[in-house]
């Protein structure tokens, strides 16, 4: 069975490693092309159609359309993170060719990282921080400091990450509201908000773990701000653009809100000179907070690596795939 795998440029050290690529060539006849940006798309569709499995990942050639109509010898993509869009046309999806991508594998480590940033506002870590660097002791907003027990938790989206995150907040004790139109069940210790407008009224911290659609982009909007409290915290590890950003940096740059953002608008990035590096009310993790790469275990495979090896394997053996993409979820995700 060949595996194939086309790099843009060099190797994306996130994604490789001499174990998973030893695991892959157990598997199969393993090939990664490095410098494929500049391929023709013909070059492309003759690699891809002369496989059985292509892999696909954060460096990787997009996959042409043309895959849906012919894809040759391919049977299996196995894209190795989580977003498709931009990366893997609907249509393949549409075809019947089987994909699949990480699914929860990021759940634990970005649930943890959405819990630690909603600790830092609460406990004002950054105003400690900068307290203590201005040669003071007391940070300048002691009467913002709260606690997990008893706090409004709105929680924006209910997927596998929002699940994660309520388990992991559950034992601290906050009281948990939800919106998410697309799911039916909640906990018994969970109640649902019928809209944003609810969601916004009821919390004093909001979580963002929604996906971005069109229906969804800019969907926390300067009225839904407003509702929150003196002192409200946003979290987002979700997406940038499902924030009306210049609204809410109004509300921070006032003082009158609190954030921790591990995403941000566009790009996740802003420039040097912004003022809103220096906020003592924001805390940017840089599209990194649920990132663990420490500490190393040489000769092992890391969550996303082990993840792509069991379901290759499954594959190859014929047994039912792990986290299939479908239509409804490919249209629902980011």
């Amino acid at each position: 069975m060949k595996l194939l795998y086309l790099e843009k440029g060099d190797p994306d050290l996130r994604l490789w490693s001499d174990p998973f690529e030893a695991a892959l060539r157990e598997i199969g006849a393993f090939t990664r092309i490095n410098g494929c940006r500049d391929w023709p798309e013909s070059a492309t569709l003759a690699a891809i159609r002369g496989t059985e499995v292509l892999l696909t990942g954060w460096s990787s050639l997009p996959v042409p359309s043309a895959i849906a109509a012919d894809p040759g010898r391919l049977r299996y993509i196995c894209h190795l993170t989580g977003t498709l869009a931009g990366m893997l046309p609907i249509e393949i999806l549409r075809a019947g060719i089987p994909v699949t991508n990480w699914g929860d594998t990021p759940a634990d480590e970005i649930a943890e990282g959405t819990l630690t940033l909603l600790l830092a506002c609460l406990k004002n870590l950054r105003g400690h921080t900068a307290a203590r660097e201005q040669g003071a002791w007391q940070p300048p907003e002691p009467a913002s400091l709260g606690s997990m027990r008893g706090l409004h938790l709105g929680l924006y989206g209910y997927g596998v990450i929002g699940r994660r995150f309520r388990e992991v907040c559950r034992p601290l004790g906050p009281e948990v509201r939800v919106f998410d139109p697309f799911v039916e069940s909640l906990p018994a210790d969970t109640t649902r908000a019928e809209s944003l407008d609810d969601l916004f009224d009821w919390a004093e911290a909001v979580s963002l773990h929604a996906g971005l659609t069109p229906q969804t982009r800019g969907s926390v909007t300067a009225d839904l701000l407003r509702r929150l409290p003196p002192h409200g915290i946003v979290i987002n590890t979700a997406r940038g653009d499902l924030i009306e950003q210049e609204a809410l940096f109004d509300k921070l740059a006032s003082g009158r809100l609190r954030a921790g953002l591990d995403v941000l608008a566009g790009n996740d990035r802003l420039p040097p000179d912004h003022p809103a590096l220096s906020w003592p009310n924001l805390l940017l993790t840089g599209h990194a907070i649920g990132r663990a790469a420490w500490p190393p275990r040489p000769g092992t495979l890391n969550a996303l690596q082990q993840t792509a090896i069991d379901n290759l394997r499954r594959f190859a053996r014929g047994a039912p795939l792990l986290h299939c993409m479908t239509v409804d979820r490919y249209l629902r995700s980011t």
